[in-house]
């Protein structure tokens, strides 16, 4: 979503049907619907309990350093069992093509390498297929 606000309050700075907006801010978030058009990516992690934060913080620190800066790039959500034996990292780009150069990149296959190392990755492409709500 992009929201716009006006440069100046004066309609005749303006002109009569002159409009001039600036850009505030751009808001990105998790929206699951079918027939959706992104690309819904999740990882499930089955890892130790005794690990299960570093494993959260390894995927937090390469979302923040490669994933999200990356073209194609809507939302990673990130979701820690209760039990400490599975991180599921739920994502959605743009595209498949732009998951499949994501997993290409060198910097992002740093920090695929640094989760399997503590944990056992499960990488599938998803489609959704349904959703309710109350």
């Amino acid at each position: 979503m992009l929201f716009l606000k006006a440069r100046t309050n004066s309609p005749r700075a303006l002109g009569r049907h002159a409009f001039c907006f600036e850009r505030v801010s751009t808001v990105s978030e998790t929206v699951i619907r079918v027939d959706d058009e992104v690309a819904t990516f999740v990882n499930v992690f089955d890892v130790d309990p005794s690990r299960q934060q570093e494993l959260i913080e390894i995927l937090k620190e390469g979302t923040e350093k490669v994933m999200r800066n990356r073209p194609g790039f809507v939302s990673v959500n990130l979701l820690a069992s209760a039990d400490g034996t599975r991180v599921v990292n739920y994502a959605q780009w743009r595209s498949l093509d732009d998951v499949k150069a994501t997993m290409a990149d060198p910097e992002a296959q740093k920090f695929a390498k640094r989760t399997a190392e503590i944990a056992k990755p499960a990488p599938h492409p998803y489609e959704v297929v349904a959703t309710y709500h109350a």
